[in-house]
């Protein structure tokens, strides 16, 4: 059985034919929204720009997301200070 299911996603008004695993459909649809929405609020905010620029600026933003992401990740002081936390706090509700 092909689990390959072929699907078109609109982004700025451009179509997309793809071949995607069906179990990616639903990111990939929610995906496309969410840089579609913000191609438009840059749209509404600046007037004087073309698609090209909303969506160079929407990739930008994405991807800053993703990189603080990955610092999130690799702060292994953070992560140590929340272990830490957890433990006092475990501590806590176990004497009482």
């Amino acid at each position: 059985m092909d689990d390959k299911l072929s699907i078109r996603i609109n982004i700025a008004d451009r179509f997309y034919p793809l071949k995607i695993d069906r179990k990616d459909e639903e990111k990939i649809r929610k995906a496309a929204r969410s840089i579609n929405e913000k191609v438009l609020q840059y749209k509404q905010r600046y007037t004087d720009k073309d698609t090209q620029d909303f969506l160079a600026m929407a990739a930008l933003q994405f991807v800053i997301k993703i990189i603080d992401g990955e610092d999130f990740k690799e702060d292994g002081e953070l992560q140590d200070n929340i272990r830490k936390l957890n433990a006092e706090v475990e501590s806590v509700l176990n004497k009482e």
